[in-house]
């Protein structure tokens, strides 16, 4: 038996859904629409094969971790070096195909909010690689923490708005790249960097993060018969769940 998540009104299960203001509903539905037209559009997917292999820099390489196998014992560990991707990070990954999105929409305007840095970092560089307006909301109390990742989004021409609200950290500033998408939401994509929020993004964020899709067929050429999945924050963990599921049925 198998089964597909989310359904048609963006639940898995008993959870998910769209819950948000009003003004952000056509947007929401729009963004639905767009995503799953262009997962059927095979220019679409030539278009995000191209620059994931030669902007981002993907197949990233397995590094088989000789000594840390010698000091755990048992099984061989694989290292998915996504640390190699441009910016340093997977987060490219869903940034890249979130501005094709916006692109097929006509939305040369983005937001995102971003708390260690990293996913702020991607999004200046896929808008910078576009031509499109970039904003980024990030609390005061990481941007102090993140200063030279603050920087690198400057030099990759994004604006970077301090958050001064509650903690002065992630939550806040995805409250108010919430607020911005409301007042902006004709002209602005907000390019989500995480597994969470509305429908259609949890779906589209773990589709993205999905990197090297034959990235078992690299274990299985070292090893015989293995399976590598790659270990990592949220959007990776969400990704890596989703796979071994399907694996099971």
């Amino acid at each position: 038996m198998t089964r597909t998540v989310p359904d048609n009104h963006g639940h898995f299960g008993p959870y998910g859904g769209m819950f948000v203001p009003e003004t952000l509903m056509s947007a929401l539905h729009e963004l639905d629409a767009e995503y799953r037209r262009a997962r059927k559009d095979k220019e679409f997917r030539r278009d995000l094969d191209y620059c994931l292999r030669e902007y981002a820099g993907r197949p990233t390489p397995l590094y088989f971790a000789e000594r840390l196998t010698k000091e755990l014992g048992g099984v061989k560990i694989y290292l998915k070096r996504e640390d190699l991707l441009h910016t340093g990070a997977h987060k490219i990954n869903n940034c890249l195909g979130q501005i094709l999105l916006a692109k097929r929409m006509g939305k040369k305007r983005i937001i995102a909010e971003t708390g260690a840095g990293q996913h702020g970092v991607a999004t200046a560089a896929v808008a910078a690689m576009f031509g499109f307006e970039c904003v980024i909301y990030m609390g005061e109390t990481d941007m102090e923490r993140q200063a030279l990742n603050v920087d690198r989004m400057k030099l990759l021409g994004a604006r970077v708005v301090a958050v001064t609200a509650g903690q002065k950290t992630l939550k806040e500033a995805i409250n108010e790249a919430m607020r911005d998408w409301v007042t902006n939401v004709r002209t602005t994509h907000y390019i989500l960097g995480s597994v969470l929020g509305s429908h259609p993004y949890p779906m589209m964020v773990r589709d993205f993060q999905r990197g090297d899709r034959p990235g078992n067929t690299q274990t299985d050429s070292a090893e015989g018969r293995a399976v590598a999945e790659p270990a990592g924050g949220v959007r990776r963990r969400r990704e890596q769940l989703h796979r071994i599921i399907l694996r099971l049925f």
